[in-house]
């Protein structure tokens, strides 16, 4: 029988159990611990948040507060910076590239429901990947729904919703995110 963590990595309908609820709350005395960590010893949360994340890349920051759903589900590349109150709700797997520079108040949200009633009030749930290309800004407010993938060196502006994928090189602004500009 495939467990419900098994389902929910292959991007299958599932609901929480007691291994997904543990490892919840293992993410949540992390960030707890990142997020009360003293400003005098960034080495410590550095050590925390290396402990929570599925990788950290070299000279990333995060800015407390932080919030995910897991935690080694995400992967930050090298030289990123994200700023404060970001969002990540790691379902499934969400992966920044190098250079990255999210905004505050960012959300990246890769949870899906069911569109029937009925699944959805049996708790059932199901999660699609979101891809951050090298070099990205994403301006304060944005949100970036499930399945969506920004290519290398676009920016979206604040407060857009990107509800599909972005190619590279482009400004894409609005909700929902549309391209304005190109970059290249």
């Amino acid at each position: 029988m495939t467990s419900m963590k098994d389902r929910m990595l292959a991007g299958e309908l599932y609901r929480d159990d007691p291994e997904l609820r543990a490892e919840l709350d293992r993410a949540a005395r992390l960030t707890e611990a990142f997020n009360r960590g003293s400003a005098a010893d960034p080495e410590g949360r550095l050590a925390v948040l290396g402990e929570l994340l599925g990788s950290l890349g070299e000279d990333t920051w995060v800015r407390p507060p932080f919030h995910c759903d897991y935690g080694w589900n995400i992967h930050l590349g090298p030289r990123g910076f994200v700023n404060f109150n970001a969002v990540f709700l790691d379902v499934a797997r969400i992966t920044i590239g190098a250079d990255a520079q999210i905004g505050p108040n960012v959300q990246l949200l890769t949870a899906t429901h069911p569109l029937d009633p009925e699944p959805r009030r049996q708790k059932w749930e199901a999660a699609k990947p979101i891809t951050i290309g090298d070099n990205v800004w994403l301006g304060g407010g944005v949100i970036v729904l499930a399945g969506v993938s920004i290519g290398d060196n676009t920016v979206v502006g604040a407060g857009a919703v990107v509800t599909r994928d972005l190619p590279a090189n482009v400004v894409a602004v609005g909700n929902p995110a549309r391209v304005v500009r190109d970059l290249a």
